[in-house]
């Protein structure tokens, strides 16, 4: 299990070491877990969280559809606040997790949402 854990660990810090290049955006961080999906803009200047959302936070409709429908709508939900935060542009911060299923529904609704990645 540590093993697992360290390769996970050094995943993510290969993916954020090229994040680092461009310092001048956000960047959007995903979490995802068996039930949930995590979205947050990240502004790692100041050390802090701009905007979060989590499917938590979508209405009962959304709550019925599939998981990566879910997380199309965090995308969604996601761009419309960035946007009110006037945060147009952010890098994707995939993570550990690899660029499908939730992960890249969550991206394209974002990006459906009006934000650039």
């Amino acid at each position: 299990m540590v093993k697992n854990h360290s390769q996970k660990t050094r995943r993510q810090h290969r993916v954020r070491k090229k994040l680092r290049q461009v310092s001048s955006w956000p960047r959007l961080s995903v979490f995802r877990s068996s039930k949930h999906i995590y979205g947050q803009i990240i502004d790692d200047k100041q050390h802090q969280t701009k905007v979060a959302v989590s499917d938590k936070e979508l209405d009962k409709a959304s709550l019925k559809k599939s998981k990566k429908d879910q997380a199309e709508a965090v995308g969604k939900l996601l761009a419309e606040k960035a946007l009110k935060a006037k945060i147009k542009v952010v890098k994707f911060d995939r993570g550990s997790y690899k660029y499908h299923g939730r992960v890249k529904a969550l991206a394209e609704g974002a990006r459906a949402g009006g934000l650039k990645l």
